[in-house]
Protein backbone atom coordinates (compact mmCIF):
# COMPACT_ATOMS: atom_id res chain seq x y z
CA UNK A 1 0.00 0.00 0.00
CA UNK A 2 0.95 3.72 -0.58
CA UNK A 3 1.24 6.18 1.72
CA UNK A 4 2.13 9.81 0.24
CA UNK A 5 3.31 11.70 3.34
CA UNK A 6 1.12 9.61 5.80
CA UNK A 7 0.77 12.20 8.94
CA UNK A 8 1.77 9.75 12.05
CA UNK A 9 -0.12 11.11 14.57
CA UNK A 10 1.43 8.81 16.94
CA UNK A 11 4.66 10.56 17.11
CA UNK A 12 2.86 13.36 18.68
CA UNK A 13 2.32 12.07 21.67
CA UNK A 14 4.81 10.93 24.41
CA UNK A 15 2.07 8.24 26.29
CA UNK A 16 1.86 5.88 23.43
CA UNK A 17 5.65 5.99 22.83
CA UNK A 18 7.04 5.96 26.74
CA UNK A 19 9.25 3.16 27.40
CA UNK A 20 7.59 0.69 30.01
CA UNK A 21 4.11 0.77 28.39
CA UNK A 22 4.24 -2.88 28.90
CA UNK A 23 3.60 -3.11 33.06
CA UNK A 24 5.18 -6.29 34.56
CA UNK A 25 4.07 -7.58 37.48
CA UNK A 26 6.59 -7.54 40.35
CA UNK A 27 8.94 -10.39 40.46
CA UNK A 28 7.32 -12.00 43.69
CA UNK A 29 4.23 -11.17 45.24
CA UNK A 30 3.01 -11.31 49.25
CA UNK A 31 0.36 -13.45 49.84
CA UNK A 32 -0.60 -15.11 53.57
CA UNK A 33 3.38 -13.76 54.56
CA UNK A 34 4.51 -15.98 51.66
CA UNK A 35 6.63 -15.06 48.39
CA UNK A 36 5.35 -16.81 45.15
CA UNK A 37 7.55 -16.53 42.47
CA UNK A 38 5.89 -16.24 38.70
CA UNK A 39 6.91 -18.42 36.22
CA UNK A 40 9.49 -17.44 33.75
CA UNK A 41 11.27 -19.02 30.88
CA UNK A 42 14.68 -17.95 28.93
CA UNK A 43 14.67 -15.61 26.29
CA UNK A 44 17.09 -15.43 23.60
CA UNK A 45 17.16 -12.86 20.74
CA UNK A 46 18.50 -13.30 17.21
CA UNK A 47 19.14 -10.65 14.53
CA UNK A 48 20.23 -7.44 16.18
CA UNK A 49 22.07 -5.45 14.13
CA UNK A 50 21.90 -2.09 15.14
CA UNK A 51 20.80 -2.25 18.37
CA UNK A 52 22.22 -3.84 21.56
CA UNK A 53 20.47 -6.70 23.56
CA UNK A 54 20.33 -4.64 26.24
CA UNK A 55 18.14 -2.08 25.01
CA UNK A 56 15.41 -4.62 23.58
CA UNK A 57 15.43 -6.13 27.21
CA UNK A 58 15.07 -3.29 29.02
CA UNK A 59 12.34 -2.23 26.72
CA UNK A 60 10.69 -5.88 26.88
CA UNK A 61 10.78 -5.96 30.92
CA UNK A 62 13.36 -8.93 30.42
CA UNK A 63 15.11 -9.79 33.55
CA UNK A 64 18.50 -9.86 32.89
CA UNK A 65 22.16 -8.72 34.87
CA UNK A 66 23.61 -5.20 34.34
CA UNK A 67 27.35 -5.75 33.80
CA UNK A 68 28.19 -4.44 36.91
CA UNK A 69 26.02 -6.72 38.56
CA UNK A 70 28.36 -10.02 38.53
CA UNK A 71 26.13 -11.73 41.57
CA UNK A 72 23.09 -11.58 39.73
CA UNK A 73 22.51 -14.85 37.53
CA UNK A 74 23.31 -13.70 33.72
CA UNK A 75 20.46 -15.80 31.61
CA UNK A 76 18.11 -13.25 30.76
CA UNK A 77 14.46 -14.46 31.43
CA UNK A 78 10.81 -13.44 30.83
CA UNK A 79 7.88 -13.69 32.94
CA UNK A 80 5.21 -15.86 31.22
CA UNK A 81 2.68 -13.75 31.45
CA UNK A 82 4.30 -11.63 29.77
CA UNK A 83 4.95 -13.71 26.95
CA UNK A 84 1.84 -12.47 25.02
CA UNK A 85 2.17 -8.72 25.18
CA UNK A 86 5.84 -9.47 22.94
CA UNK A 87 4.28 -9.03 19.45
CA UNK A 88 2.91 -5.42 21.06
CA UNK A 89 6.10 -4.39 23.07
CA UNK A 90 8.45 -5.46 19.98
CA UNK A 91 6.39 -3.34 17.67
CA UNK A 92 6.09 -0.34 19.95
CA UNK A 93 9.71 -0.32 20.62
CA UNK A 94 10.88 -0.44 16.53
CA UNK A 95 8.57 2.15 15.63
CA UNK A 96 9.46 5.13 18.24
CA UNK A 97 13.31 3.92 17.02
CA UNK A 98 12.03 5.06 13.19
CA UNK A 99 12.32 1.08 11.44
CA UNK A 100 8.66 0.76 10.88
CA UNK A 101 9.34 -2.14 8.56
CA UNK A 102 11.12 -4.15 11.55
CA UNK A 103 9.29 -7.81 11.15
CA UNK A 104 9.92 -10.46 14.09
CA UNK A 105 9.43 -14.23 14.37
CA UNK A 106 8.51 -15.55 18.25
CA UNK A 107 8.89 -19.18 18.83
CA UNK A 108 8.26 -20.86 22.27
CA UNK A 109 9.57 -24.39 23.59
CA UNK A 110 9.23 -26.00 26.74
CA UNK A 111 11.61 -23.74 28.49
CA UNK A 112 12.99 -21.23 25.98
CA UNK A 113 11.23 -18.36 24.11
CA UNK A 114 13.12 -17.78 20.75
CA UNK A 115 12.98 -14.32 19.12
CA UNK A 116 14.25 -13.63 15.45
CA UNK A 117 14.10 -9.87 14.31
CA UNK A 118 14.48 -8.66 10.93
CA UNK A 119 15.32 -4.46 11.41
CA UNK A 120 14.74 -3.74 7.95
CA UNK A 121 14.98 0.09 6.63
CA UNK A 122 14.83 2.63 8.82
CA UNK A 123 13.10 6.15 8.30
CA UNK A 124 15.55 8.95 7.99
CA UNK A 125 14.76 12.66 8.28
CA UNK A 126 14.80 14.43 4.58
CA UNK A 127 13.94 17.17 5.06
CA UNK A 128 13.49 19.89 8.43
CA UNK A 129 11.10 22.89 7.84
CA UNK A 130 11.92 25.60 10.65
CA UNK A 131 9.90 28.46 11.09
CA UNK A 132 10.40 31.26 14.34
CA UNK A 133 10.67 34.29 15.50
CA UNK A 134 13.17 32.99 17.91
CA UNK A 135 16.99 31.13 17.62
CA UNK A 136 16.19 27.78 17.65
CA UNK A 137 19.60 26.47 15.80
CA UNK A 138 20.84 25.34 19.28
CA UNK A 139 17.33 23.44 20.17
CA UNK A 140 16.57 21.27 17.32
CA UNK A 141 19.21 18.96 16.52
CA UNK A 142 17.85 17.03 13.85
CA UNK A 143 20.54 16.55 11.25
CA UNK A 144 19.16 15.47 7.51
CA UNK A 145 19.88 11.72 6.80
CA UNK A 146 20.09 10.40 10.61
CA UNK A 147 17.45 7.84 11.54
CA UNK A 148 14.47 9.46 13.06
CA UNK A 149 12.96 8.90 16.94
CA UNK A 150 9.92 9.07 17.89
CA UNK A 151 11.61 10.27 21.02
CA UNK A 152 13.75 12.34 19.98
CA UNK A 153 11.06 14.58 18.36
CA UNK A 154 9.09 14.63 21.02
CA UNK A 155 12.40 15.33 23.20
CA UNK A 156 13.11 18.68 20.81
CA UNK A 157 9.67 19.89 21.84
CA UNK A 158 9.55 19.37 25.53
CA UNK A 159 13.16 21.78 25.10
CA UNK A 160 11.22 24.19 22.89
CA UNK A 161 9.15 24.71 25.85
CA UNK A 162 11.14 24.76 28.41
CA UNK A 163 13.56 27.24 26.63
CA UNK A 164 10.10 29.46 25.92
CA UNK A 165 9.73 29.51 29.60
CA UNK A 166 12.70 30.24 30.90
CA UNK A 167 13.23 32.79 28.72
CA UNK A 168 10.00 34.66 29.84
CA UNK A 169 7.45 33.48 26.79
CA UNK A 170 4.65 32.19 28.58
CA UNK A 171 2.35 32.72 25.35
CA UNK A 172 4.29 30.76 22.82
CA UNK A 173 2.40 29.07 19.96
CA UNK A 174 4.34 26.03 19.01
CA UNK A 175 3.18 23.76 15.98
CA UNK A 176 4.88 20.63 15.53
CA UNK A 177 4.63 17.67 12.84
CA UNK A 178 6.27 14.67 11.22
CA UNK A 179 5.41 13.53 8.12
CA UNK A 180 6.38 10.36 7.06
CA UNK A 181 6.72 8.30 3.68
CA UNK A 182 6.96 4.77 4.53
CA UNK A 183 7.50 3.77 1.10
CA UNK A 184 10.57 6.11 0.41
CA UNK A 185 11.64 5.31 4.58
CA UNK A 186 11.62 9.56 4.93
CA UNK A 187 10.28 11.78 7.21
CA UNK A 188 10.09 15.39 7.44
CA UNK A 189 9.80 17.17 10.13
CA UNK A 190 8.28 21.09 10.74
CA UNK A 191 8.43 23.38 13.98
CA UNK A 192 6.48 26.70 13.33
CA UNK A 193 6.78 29.08 16.78
CA UNK A 194 5.65 32.28 17.59
CA UNK A 195 7.52 33.59 20.33
CA UNK A 196 4.63 35.95 21.91
CA UNK A 197 4.90 38.71 24.19
CA UNK A 198 7.18 39.10 27.32
CA UNK A 199 5.75 37.88 30.66
CA UNK A 200 6.16 39.00 34.09
CA UNK A 201 5.51 37.71 37.82
CA UNK A 202 2.32 39.06 39.57
CA UNK A 203 1.38 39.21 42.90
CA UNK A 204 2.91 36.66 44.71
CA UNK A 205 0.26 35.05 47.58
CA UNK A 206 0.99 32.60 50.32
CA UNK A 207 -1.56 30.01 52.14
CA UNK A 208 -1.11 27.17 54.35
CA UNK A 209 0.65 29.05 56.93
CA UNK A 210 -0.38 28.27 60.46
CA UNK A 211 2.65 29.30 62.85
CA UNK A 212 5.17 31.36 59.97
CA UNK A 213 4.56 34.90 59.42
CA UNK A 214 3.80 35.02 55.07
CA UNK A 215 6.51 37.61 54.88
CA UNK A 216 9.42 34.90 55.93
CA UNK A 217 8.16 33.35 53.08
CA UNK A 218 7.67 35.96 51.11
CA UNK A 219 11.41 37.08 52.06
CA UNK A 220 12.77 33.53 49.93
CA UNK A 221 10.53 34.37 46.39
CA UNK A 222 12.55 34.71 43.68
CA UNK A 223 9.82 35.29 41.23
CA UNK A 224 9.25 38.66 42.43
CA UNK A 225 6.65 40.94 40.91
CA UNK A 226 7.07 42.68 37.78
CA UNK A 227 10.47 40.22 37.27
CA UNK A 228 10.76 38.61 33.57
CA UNK A 229 9.12 35.21 34.10
CA UNK A 230 11.35 32.45 33.98
CA UNK A 231 10.95 28.77 34.93
CA UNK A 232 14.64 29.19 36.75
CA UNK A 233 13.29 31.95 39.11
CA UNK A 234 10.32 29.62 39.74
CA UNK A 235 12.75 26.86 40.76
CA UNK A 236 15.25 28.78 42.34
CA UNK A 237 11.92 30.40 44.87
CA UNK A 238 10.88 26.73 45.82
CA UNK A 239 14.45 25.96 46.76
CA UNK A 240 14.70 29.11 49.08
CA UNK A 241 11.45 28.21 50.45
CA UNK A 242 12.39 24.23 51.36
CA UNK A 243 15.90 26.04 53.09
CA UNK A 244 14.13 27.41 55.70
CA UNK A 245 13.33 23.49 56.57
CA UNK A 246 10.28 23.99 58.26
CA UNK A 247 7.61 22.76 55.31
CA UNK A 248 6.63 19.58 54.28
CA UNK A 249 5.45 20.23 50.91
CA UNK A 250 5.96 23.44 48.74
CA UNK A 251 4.10 23.90 45.53
CA UNK A 252 4.05 26.79 43.21
CA UNK A 253 1.38 27.66 40.94
CA UNK A 254 2.23 29.44 38.07
CA UNK A 255 -0.72 28.29 35.49
CA UNK A 256 -2.48 31.46 35.67
CA UNK A 257 -2.30 34.15 33.17
CA UNK A 258 -3.43 37.56 32.53
CA UNK A 259 -2.80 39.30 29.68
CA UNK A 260 1.25 38.34 30.30
CA UNK A 261 1.28 38.46 33.97
CA UNK A 262 1.32 35.76 35.79
CA UNK A 263 0.67 35.13 39.17
CA UNK A 264 2.82 33.31 41.84
CA UNK A 265 0.41 31.27 44.28
CA UNK A 266 2.33 29.46 46.52
CA UNK A 267 0.80 26.35 48.95
CA UNK A 268 2.50 25.40 51.79
CA UNK A 269 2.07 22.75 54.70
CA UNK A 270 4.43 23.15 57.22
CA UNK A 271 5.96 20.42 58.94
CA UNK A 272 4.43 18.00 61.24
CA UNK A 273 7.21 16.40 63.32
CA UNK A 274 9.82 19.42 63.32
CA UNK A 275 12.04 17.34 65.38
CA UNK A 276 15.33 15.90 63.43
CA UNK A 277 17.59 13.59 64.83
CA UNK A 278 20.58 11.80 62.65
CA UNK A 279 23.44 9.75 63.86
CA UNK A 280 26.17 8.02 61.99
CA UNK A 281 29.53 6.60 61.32
CA UNK A 282 31.72 7.63 58.54
CA UNK A 283 35.10 8.76 57.50
CA UNK A 284 36.46 12.15 57.36
CA UNK A 285 39.42 12.47 54.55
CA UNK A 286 41.16 14.58 57.34
CA UNK A 287 39.99 13.06 60.73
CA UNK A 288 39.82 9.97 59.63
CA UNK A 289 36.61 7.35 61.02
CA UNK A 290 34.31 10.11 62.41
CA UNK A 291 30.95 9.30 64.80
CA UNK A 292 28.46 12.58 64.49
CA UNK A 293 25.05 13.10 65.76
CA UNK A 294 22.66 16.13 65.29
CA UNK A 295 19.68 17.02 67.35
CA UNK A 296 17.32 19.85 65.37
CA UNK A 297 14.10 21.83 66.01
CA UNK A 298 13.18 22.99 63.08
CA UNK A 299 10.84 25.64 63.14
CA UNK A 300 11.32 26.28 66.91
CA UNK A 301 8.55 28.43 68.64
CA UNK A 302 7.54 29.21 65.19
CA UNK A 303 8.37 31.41 62.31
CA UNK A 304 10.69 29.03 60.84
CA UNK A 305 13.12 29.61 63.47
CA UNK A 306 16.14 27.23 64.39
CA UNK A 307 17.51 25.44 67.06
CA UNK A 308 20.44 22.71 66.64
CA UNK A 309 22.72 20.58 68.80
CA UNK A 310 25.72 19.23 66.97
CA UNK A 311 28.34 16.23 68.51
CA UNK A 312 31.06 14.92 66.76
CA UNK A 313 34.04 12.49 67.56
CA UNK A 314 36.90 10.83 65.79
CA UNK A 315 40.76 10.27 67.41
CA UNK A 316 41.88 13.56 65.84
CA UNK A 317 38.51 15.70 66.64
CA UNK A 318 36.16 16.11 69.43
CA UNK A 319 33.23 18.90 68.72
CA UNK A 320 30.19 20.73 70.35
CA UNK A 321 28.19 23.09 68.88
CA UNK A 322 24.63 24.62 69.28
CA UNK A 323 23.17 27.20 66.44
CA UNK A 324 20.38 29.36 66.64
CA UNK A 325 19.16 30.59 63.37
CA UNK A 326 16.18 33.21 62.76
CA UNK A 327 15.05 34.30 59.68
CA UNK A 328 14.29 37.98 58.62
CA UNK A 329 14.76 39.36 62.06
CA UNK A 330 14.44 43.03 60.53
CA UNK A 331 13.90 44.96 56.91
CA UNK A 332 16.68 47.21 56.19
CA UNK A 333 15.89 49.64 53.17
CA UNK A 334 13.61 47.10 51.95
CA UNK A 335 16.18 44.27 52.62
CA UNK A 336 15.33 41.32 54.53
CA UNK A 337 17.95 40.49 57.02
CA UNK A 338 18.25 36.92 58.62
CA UNK A 339 19.79 36.46 62.15
CA UNK A 340 22.51 33.55 63.43
CA UNK A 341 24.15 32.44 66.42
CA UNK A 342 26.88 29.96 67.32
CA UNK A 343 28.63 28.95 69.89
CA UNK A 344 30.99 25.82 70.62
CA UNK A 345 33.96 23.92 71.59
CA UNK A 346 36.06 21.78 69.48
CA UNK A 347 39.55 20.09 70.21
CA UNK A 348 41.55 19.41 67.00
CA UNK A 349 44.91 17.69 66.30
CA UNK A 350 46.64 19.59 63.21
CA UNK A 351 49.89 18.37 61.81
CA UNK A 352 52.31 19.28 64.32
CA UNK A 353 49.83 20.83 67.13
CA UNK A 354 46.47 20.74 69.01
CA UNK A 355 44.37 23.22 69.01
CA UNK A 356 41.57 23.85 72.06
CA UNK A 357 38.78 26.37 70.64
CA UNK A 358 35.83 27.69 72.44
CA UNK A 359 33.67 29.77 70.26
CA UNK A 360 30.89 32.47 70.11
CA UNK A 361 29.57 33.82 67.14
CA UNK A 362 26.53 35.96 66.11
CA UNK A 363 25.67 37.50 62.49
CA UNK A 364 23.52 39.08 60.15
CA UNK A 365 22.76 38.23 56.49
CA UNK A 366 21.08 38.78 53.28
CA UNK A 367 20.71 36.56 50.31
CA UNK A 368 19.00 37.44 46.91
CA UNK A 369 19.22 34.93 44.20
CA UNK A 370 22.72 35.76 43.77
CA UNK A 371 23.74 38.14 46.25
CA UNK A 372 24.98 37.22 49.41
CA UNK A 373 25.94 39.34 52.51
CA UNK A 374 27.06 38.46 55.61
CA UNK A 375 28.68 40.54 58.64
CA UNK A 376 29.08 39.14 62.19
CA UNK A 377 31.14 39.17 65.36
CA UNK A 378 33.07 36.25 67.06
CA UNK A 379 35.00 35.71 70.18
CA UNK A 380 37.34 33.21 70.32
CA UNK A 381 39.40 31.44 73.11
CA UNK A 382 42.02 29.41 71.16
CA UNK A 383 44.86 27.20 73.36
CA UNK A 384 47.28 25.87 71.02
CA UNK A 385 49.66 22.89 72.61
CA UNK A 386 52.50 20.38 71.92
CA UNK A 387 51.31 16.76 70.56
CA UNK A 388 54.07 15.59 72.70
CA UNK A 389 55.27 17.52 75.85
CA UNK A 390 58.21 19.11 75.48
CA UNK A 391 58.57 18.76 72.01
CA UNK A 392 58.16 22.13 70.15
CA UNK A 393 57.56 21.36 66.30
CA UNK A 394 56.71 24.68 65.99
CA UNK A 395 58.59 27.80 67.19
CA UNK A 396 57.80 27.13 70.85
CA UNK A 397 56.54 30.73 71.18
CA UNK A 398 53.72 29.62 69.31
CA UNK A 399 52.29 27.05 71.52
CA UNK A 400 50.06 29.80 73.54
CA UNK A 401 46.78 30.85 74.43
CA UNK A 402 44.99 33.46 72.10
CA UNK A 403 42.17 35.82 73.04
CA UNK A 404 40.45 36.76 69.18
CA UNK A 405 37.62 39.10 69.07
CA UNK A 406 36.69 40.27 65.25
CA UNK A 407 34.28 41.46 63.31
CA UNK A 408 33.91 39.86 59.89
CA UNK A 409 32.05 40.31 56.88
CA UNK A 410 32.00 38.04 53.55
CA UNK A 411 30.44 38.84 50.25
CA UNK A 412 29.22 36.35 47.65
CA UNK A 413 27.75 36.73 44.25
CA UNK A 414 26.92 33.72 42.18
CA UNK A 415 25.96 34.01 38.58
CA UNK A 416 26.49 30.00 37.97
CA UNK A 417 23.73 28.04 35.88
CA UNK A 418 23.57 25.69 38.90
CA UNK A 419 25.06 25.37 42.87
CA UNK A 420 24.85 21.73 42.33
CA UNK A 421 26.74 20.71 39.13
CA UNK A 422 27.03 24.10 37.31
CA UNK A 423 28.06 24.09 33.48
CA UNK A 424 28.37 27.70 32.49
CA UNK A 425 28.49 30.89 35.02
CA UNK A 426 30.78 32.54 37.27
CA UNK A 427 31.37 32.95 41.24
CA UNK A 428 32.90 35.52 43.13
CA UNK A 429 33.35 35.74 46.81
CA UNK A 430 35.32 38.22 49.33
CA UNK A 431 36.11 38.03 53.08
CA UNK A 432 37.86 39.94 55.77
CA UNK A 433 38.14 39.93 58.81
CA UNK A 434 39.94 42.32 61.15
CA UNK A 435 41.19 41.51 65.22
CA UNK A 436 40.19 43.75 67.90
CA UNK A 437 42.81 44.21 70.84
CA UNK A 438 40.58 44.21 74.02
CA UNK A 439 42.83 43.77 75.95
CA UNK A 440 46.97 43.25 76.28
CA UNK A 441 46.61 39.84 75.72
CA UNK A 442 44.85 40.35 72.35
CA UNK A 443 45.79 40.03 68.51
CA UNK A 444 45.31 42.75 66.31
CA UNK A 445 45.53 41.75 62.86
CA UNK A 446 43.60 41.69 59.59
CA UNK A 447 43.25 38.52 57.28
CA UNK A 448 41.29 39.21 53.78
CA UNK A 449 40.57 36.21 50.77
CA UNK A 450 39.43 36.49 47.47
CA UNK A 451 38.16 34.01 45.31
CA UNK A 452 36.70 33.67 41.40
CA UNK A 453 35.77 30.47 39.72
CA UNK A 454 34.52 30.56 36.13
CA UNK A 455 33.33 27.79 34.14
CA UNK A 456 32.52 27.20 30.69
CA UNK A 457 31.28 24.05 28.79
CA UNK A 458 31.72 23.47 24.72
CA UNK A 459 29.73 20.27 23.22
CA UNK A 460 29.77 17.89 26.35
CA UNK A 461 32.89 19.17 27.59
CA UNK A 462 33.12 21.49 30.70
CA UNK A 463 36.29 23.25 31.24
CA UNK A 464 36.69 25.55 34.73
CA UNK A 465 38.85 27.86 36.43
CA UNK A 466 39.38 28.91 39.89
CA UNK A 467 41.51 31.08 41.64
CA UNK A 468 41.67 32.00 45.38
CA UNK A 469 44.53 34.56 47.30
CA UNK A 470 44.89 35.77 50.67
CA UNK A 471 47.23 37.34 53.10
CA UNK A 472 47.45 38.06 56.87
CA UNK A 473 48.81 41.26 58.27
CA UNK A 474 49.64 42.13 61.98
CA UNK A 475 50.33 44.68 64.15
CA UNK A 476 54.27 44.13 65.16
CA UNK A 477 53.38 44.75 68.84
CA UNK A 478 50.70 42.49 68.82
CA UNK A 479 50.27 40.55 71.67
CA UNK A 480 51.37 36.80 70.18
CA UNK A 481 50.94 37.30 66.64
CA UNK A 482 47.79 34.81 65.59
CA UNK A 483 47.23 31.21 66.33
CA UNK A 484 48.67 28.70 63.97
CA UNK A 485 45.41 27.59 62.83
CA UNK A 486 44.34 31.49 61.59
CA UNK A 487 47.25 31.39 59.07
CA UNK A 488 46.96 29.67 55.65
CA UNK A 489 47.57 25.83 54.80
CA UNK A 490 46.55 24.19 51.55
CA UNK A 491 45.53 20.63 50.42
CA UNK A 492 42.52 18.84 49.82
CA UNK A 493 39.76 18.50 47.49
CA UNK A 494 39.51 22.41 47.28
CA UNK A 495 43.44 23.31 46.88
CA UNK A 496 45.46 21.05 45.95
CA UNK A 497 44.67 17.33 45.29
CA UNK A 498 48.29 15.46 45.82
CA UNK A 499 48.51 16.17 49.39
CA UNK A 500 45.44 15.76 52.07
CA UNK A 501 43.00 18.63 53.53
CA UNK A 502 45.45 21.51 55.48
CA UNK A 503 49.12 19.11 54.83
CA UNK A 504 50.88 22.02 52.47
CA UNK A 505 52.44 24.74 54.96
CA UNK A 506 54.86 27.38 53.77
CA UNK A 507 56.81 26.16 50.40
CA UNK A 508 60.36 25.79 50.18
CA UNK A 509 60.67 24.55 46.83
CA UNK A 510 57.98 22.92 44.30
CA UNK A 511 58.15 19.23 45.72
CA UNK A 512 59.11 20.56 50.13
CA UNK A 513 57.37 22.41 52.40
CA UNK A 514 57.15 23.51 56.22
CA UNK A 515 54.82 22.37 58.89
CA UNK A 516 54.10 26.25 59.63
CA UNK A 517 51.20 28.09 58.26
CA UNK A 518 51.25 30.64 55.86
CA UNK A 519 50.57 34.43 56.11
CA UNK A 520 49.94 34.86 52.21
CA UNK A 521 48.54 32.06 49.84
CA UNK A 522 47.42 31.46 46.19
CA UNK A 523 45.79 28.65 44.68
CA UNK A 524 45.02 28.48 40.70
CA UNK A 525 42.91 25.58 39.62
CA UNK A 526 42.36 24.31 36.30
CA UNK A 527 39.69 21.18 35.29
CA UNK A 528 38.25 19.73 32.49
CA UNK A 529 34.95 17.34 32.59
CA UNK A 530 33.47 15.13 30.02
CA UNK A 531 31.12 12.17 30.00
CA UNK A 532 32.32 8.93 29.52
CA UNK A 533 28.85 7.15 30.17
CA UNK A 534 25.75 8.09 31.62
CA UNK A 535 26.11 9.49 34.54
CA UNK A 536 29.55 8.84 35.03
CA UNK A 537 32.05 11.73 34.11
CA UNK A 538 35.74 11.49 33.49
CA UNK A 539 38.22 14.40 35.11
CA UNK A 540 41.33 15.80 34.17
CA UNK A 541 43.03 18.79 36.77
CA UNK A 542 46.16 20.69 37.82
CA UNK A 543 46.23 22.58 41.03
CA UNK A 544 49.03 25.36 41.49
CA UNK A 545 49.43 26.46 44.93
CA UNK A 546 51.86 29.07 46.58
CA UNK A 547 51.93 29.85 50.29
CA UNK A 548 54.86 31.89 51.64
CA UNK A 549 55.66 33.14 55.63
CA UNK A 550 55.51 37.07 55.01
CA UNK A 551 52.19 39.06 54.55
CA UNK A 552 51.37 40.58 50.57
CA UNK A 553 54.45 38.15 49.41
CA UNK A 554 53.38 36.46 46.23
CA UNK A 555 56.81 35.47 44.96
CA UNK A 556 57.25 32.23 46.44
CA UNK A 557 57.54 28.44 45.16
CA UNK A 558 54.85 26.97 43.36
CA UNK A 559 54.02 23.20 44.37
CA UNK A 560 52.21 21.91 41.19
CA UNK A 561 50.02 18.95 41.01
CA UNK A 562 48.05 16.99 37.90
CA UNK A 563 46.02 14.25 38.07
CA UNK A 564 42.75 12.76 36.74
CA UNK A 565 38.91 11.56 38.58
CA UNK A 566 35.73 10.32 37.65
CA UNK A 567 32.95 11.97 38.68
CA UNK A 568 29.42 10.05 39.05
CA UNK A 569 26.02 12.64 39.24
CA UNK A 570 23.45 12.10 41.83
CA UNK A 571 20.23 14.14 42.77
CA UNK A 572 22.74 16.28 45.39
CA UNK A 573 26.00 16.71 43.05
CA UNK A 574 28.43 14.94 41.73
CA UNK A 575 30.34 12.49 43.61
CA UNK A 576 34.09 12.87 43.36
CA UNK A 577 37.36 10.74 43.25
CA UNK A 578 40.37 12.51 42.39
CA UNK A 579 44.04 11.37 42.44
CA UNK A 580 46.57 14.13 42.08
CA UNK A 581 50.20 13.68 41.93
CA UNK A 582 53.24 16.58 42.31
CA UNK A 583 54.31 16.96 38.96
CA UNK A 584 58.12 17.29 40.74
CA UNK A 585 57.52 14.35 42.33
CA UNK A 586 55.21 11.57 41.32
CA UNK A 587 55.87 9.64 44.40
CA UNK A 588 53.88 12.86 46.86
CA UNK A 589 50.34 12.14 45.83
CA UNK A 590 46.48 12.49 47.23
CA UNK A 591 43.52 10.71 46.82
CA UNK A 592 40.47 12.79 47.72
CA UNK A 593 36.56 12.19 47.10
CA UNK A 594 33.38 15.00 48.04
CA UNK A 595 30.25 15.03 47.29
CA UNK A 596 29.40 18.73 45.61
CA UNK A 597 31.31 20.62 42.84
CA UNK A 598 34.44 22.29 43.71
CA UNK A 599 33.94 24.53 41.02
Amino acid sequence: MYFKYLLVALLLSTSLFAEGNVTADQTTEEKSGEEIVLPSKKIVIEGLDTFDEVELFDALSVDHASWFQFWKESTPTIKEKLIPTLPAALRSFFDSEGYYDATFEIKETDDTVIVKIHEGEPVRVADINVTSDYDLSGVITFKPGEVFTAKKFIQIKGDIISLMLKEGYCSYELDSKAYVDLEKHTVDVKYALKKGGVCTFGNVTVTGLETIDPRIVKSRVRAEKGMRFSTEAVQDTSTAIYGLQSFDSVLINVDRKFYNVVPVDITVQEMKDPYHIEAGLGYDTYVGPRIHTKFVKHNFMGNAQQLSLGLAWSSLEQLVRFDFYKPVLMDIYGFDVDLGASVGYSNLEYDGFREKKAWMRAFLKHESDKFKLVGGIAFEAIEIDQIDDGVCVLPCDAYNTFLLSYPYLEVTYDARDSKLNPKYGYYLSGYVETGIPTDDQSSLYLKTELEARGIYTVSDLTMAIVGKIGSISMDDDSYGGIPESKKFFAGGAYSNRAYGFREIGVIVSPTEDLINGALSMANLSLEFDYPIWGDLYGAVFTDNTMLTSESYDFSGDIITSAGAGVRYMTPVGPFKLDIGFNVHDPSIYGISFQIGQSF
